[in-house]
């Protein structure tokens, strides 16, 4: 601990609070004028209010750092009213390893040596930090001027970083953390977005001069194409990670690319070669092939700029359920309908199968970034992180039978939609454990898969047996919207992962609606139409 400034009328305050203490506010505002470099007005205010910035204690000890006047600044140290010996040593320690590399950056090896073993070492701490700055006596060619430290080599930090480091030591009461005011006001903007339900733009767009708060015009709510190339229901679609493509896959076993672009969403590729309906579509890293897995089938390969099929992936007498990528592009897993998981090359060669309860025939799949984890429904109300190296498992546990899951993009969260018509929000980092639900869209006979979404994946949208799209605030669990539109059960959804104002629905009407902002004026983007040319919601 450490003694406040000593100012009469330090316990007044402002505000309608009553929590504000008048002299702390005034010393954050001098502190952010002289950090903008408006020092005359620091000095001014200063001057006016009577409430120094610093105790002139400080100010000398500042001022002695800066000079390099080391003795002094030690012997300033313990008059500036610490009281904690811990901290005292710290910074101690911090002054005269800057004195110890100066000097011998100077070449004068035995000043610093006389530095190490009179003054360092007797302050008992950092032992371990005290044999390296032994190293550089030794070896002194080692130690080189700059910066920070990094690959073994430490180097001399500027004095005006080590007045950085020494303010993070001591308590705020005696010197204010630098640019304490900006810190204040960037974690008020934070609580602002956290508390706002409908933030789907760039920071960018916040005002310190009003309060934050967006309306509901800010999420996808109006259907701006609607793309009917499919003879069947649609059973699945995923946009690319670049946002530039999205695909496509139906009951009537074809798969189509559809390219985005600025006026509107077309046709890019039909493929057809499955002899099944096609359950599951994946995207290559580098998003220039996909992975379509038709039921209980094979998994077809496919360029996305030549439409070509390139390979397929088959296990005799048995089909194939799921897919996905490795993180490399170079390997994909496949979900088997033994209840195995598979990984191959690229050429088709099955390099490793992972056999027992590693899957069942639900056609989710899911690969971490880092490739060490597959995720995949390992029971009808269990979901397994599998790493697949060491063999070690995490296990989310549901009381309902799972019908979809989907991994987050950050890998943190598992999103996992379950029977009796709620979806849950579980955090896989460190020890699993279940942080949100979700609940009002209907689910009682087919599979409907959910996504993460908008800007930061701050929503979560799912589709719906009664032929909406809902759209929950993922951090509250809020319903903030539903939309109309589909006159049959909305199977699948997919959030544009680079265009947080795009949201795709695939339904068993046929048909796919791609949803943009509710503009006042549609009409001056295009007209909303069977494959028409129209606004697709990018801002």
């Amino acid at each position: 601990m450490a003694r406040p400034l000593d100012l009469q009328g330090d316990d007044e305050v402002v505000g309608t609070k009553g929590v504000v203490k008048k002299v702390e506010f005034v010393r954050i505002i001098t502190e952010a004028l002289y950090s903008l470099g408006y020092n005359k007005a620091g000095a001014h205010l200063e001057e006016e209010s009577g409430i120094p910035l610093h105790s002139s204690d400080i100010n000398l000890f500042m001022q002695q750092i800066r000079d390099g006047k080391w003795d002094e600044s030690l012997t300033t140290l313990k008059k500036i009213g610490l009281v904690d010996e811990k901290i005292i040593k710290l910074a101690s320690f911090v002054i005269l390893e800057q004195k110890f590399f100066e000097l011998l950056d100077k070449e004068k090896v035995l000043d610093a040596l006389k530095t190490l073993r009179t003054e360092i070492s007797p302050l008992s701490i950092e032992n371990n930090r005290v044999h390296q700055l032994s190293s550089f006596i030794i070896s002194p060619s080692q130690q080189v001027l700059s910066g920070v430290s990094g690959q073994g080599i430490v180097r001399v930090k500027s004095r005006t970083k080590l007045l950085e480091e020494l303010q993070s030591l001591l308590p705020p009461t005696v010197m204010i953390p630098e640019k304490r005011l900006v810190h204040l006001v960037q974690q008020a903007l934070d609580l602002q977005l956290d508390a706002c339900r409908f933030h789907n733009s760039v920071v960018g767009e916040m005002s310190l001069l009003t309060d934050h708060k967006c309306g509901r015009d800010h999420i996808p709510s109006q259907t701006v194409q609607i793309l009917q190339e499919h003879s069947d229901e649609v059973w699945f679609l995923q946009f690319s990670h670049n946002g530039n493509y999205l695909a496509s896959s139906s009951a009537d076993c074809s798969v189509i690319i559809w390219e985005v672009k600025l006026d509107g969403v077309f046709l890019r590729h039909l493929f057809s070669g499955h002899q099944k309906p096609v359950s599951y579509i994946s995207w290559s890293p580098d998003d220039h092939q996909i992975l379509t897995c038709g039921v209980e089938e094979v998994v077809r390969q496919w360029d996305v700029e030549s439409g070509e099929c390139i390979r397929i992936y088959e296990k005799n007498g048995l089909g194939l359920i799921s897919c996905g990528w490795a993180p490399d592009g170079k390997r994909i897993f496949c979900g088997v309908t033994d209840k195995s998981i598979s990984m191959w090359d690229l050429e088709g060669k099955e390099l490793e199968c992972w056999k027992g309860n590693r899957t069942i025939r639900i056609s989710d799949l899911g690969i971490t970034s880092d490739g060490k984890h597959v995720v995949s429904v390992c029971k009808e109300n269990t979901i397994v992180l599998f790493e697949w190296e060491s063999r070690t498992e995490k296990v989310i546990q549901e009381d309902q039978a799972i019908t979809s899951f989907v991994l987050s993009t950050d890998n943190k969260y598992v999103l996992v939609s379950l029977w009796n018509q709620e979806i849950h929000l579980w955090d896989v980092q460190g020890t699993v454990k279940l942080i949100t639900k979700y609940k009002g869209h209907k689910r009682s006979r087919f599979v409907v898969r959910s996504c993460f979404g908008g800007l930061d994946q701050a929503f979560v949208a799912s589709g719906s047996e009664d032929s909406q799209v809902y759209i929950w605030h993922r951090g509250s669990g809020e319903l903030v919207g539903t939309l109309a539109g589909h006159s049959g059960t909305v199977n699948c959804v997919s959030w544009n992962p680079t265009n947080p104002h795009m949201l795709a629905s695939a339904s068993d009407d046929r048909s796919i609606r791609i949803w943009g902002l509710n503009r006042v004026n549609m009409n001056q983007h295009g007209t909303v139409t069977n494959g028409a040319n129209c606004c697709n919601g990018r801002s």
